[in-house]
């Protein structure tokens, strides 16, 4: 029988992935509006509602999968639907649009930290919240820490120059045509690319650039916390 702790850290854990999957593709979105194509809009795929954004496999079957396995909780929402004619200058507002997903993953792992020095300086300077806020703290600490990886891991995974992450498109606005042709070839078999980099290369391509970076983070955190 699962902990009453374990419980809360799958339900944070899934809550803030689905909340950092949704306002990825929210962002896809909203930046295609801006360059000209109001596809998602018109589609009601602009809104924070989880459910038309929910993919079975990406939204639930993998992340759970991954949980249970102890690997990295990897997952995608429903791909907010685009059309690249609809822009000004398609090949270079796709990159764009490509590049801002990941970007609102890194801004919410920034976010995360913000909030996170925000309510370790209450808590270290508010005498009390000091007195029996112990559990607050932590749940905080968790969500916070939760969001900040997740996001880490997402903003990386999905810059991984595989179709159909968002680093295939970014890399396709400054390839020669030649190399894009090539990368544009391999999209039917994209997924499957991606899976065996994931399971042979997750370690090299994904996990150490992760923990990097969520470590600069929790880092900066902590610096910021013991000299104020």
């Amino acid at each position: 029988m699962e902990s009453p702790d374990q419980i809360l850290n799958v339900l944070v854990w899934g809550v803030s992935l689905l909340f950092s999957v949704i306002v990825h593709e929210n962002a896809h979105g909203l930046a295609a509006e801006r360059f000209g194509d109001p596809t998602a809009r018109e589609l009601g795929r602009i809104t924070m509602n989880p459910i038309p954004h929910i993919d079975p496999l990406g939204t639930i079957i993998l992340p759970a999968l991954m949980m249970i396995s102890g690997g990295p909780v990897i997952g995608w929402a429903k791909p907010v639907p685009i059309n690249p004619s609809n822009f000004r200058n398609p090949l270079r507002d796709d990159a764009y649009v490509a590049a801002v997903g990941p970007l609102s993953n890194f801004s919410l792992a920034a976010a995360g930290t913000l909030v996170l020095i925000v309510v370790g300086l209450l808590f270290k300077h508010i005498p009390a919240l000091q007195d029996g806020s112990g559990n607050a703290f932590l749940f905080f600490s968790m969500l916070c820490g939760t969001l900040i990886q997740i996001n880490c891991l997402l903003g990386i995974f999905n810059l991984i120059p595989v179709p159909p992450l968002d680093g295939h498109w970014v890399l396709l606005r400054y390839l020669p045509s030649r190399w894009a042709a090539v990368l544009a070839m391999l999209r039917p078999y994209g997924f499957f690319i991606l899976i065996v980099i994931v399971i042979f290369l997750g370690r090299y391509v994904i996990s150490i650039p992760t923990n990097f970076l969520s470590g600069v983070l929790f880092g900066f955190y902590r610096a910021v916390v013991a000299a104020i």
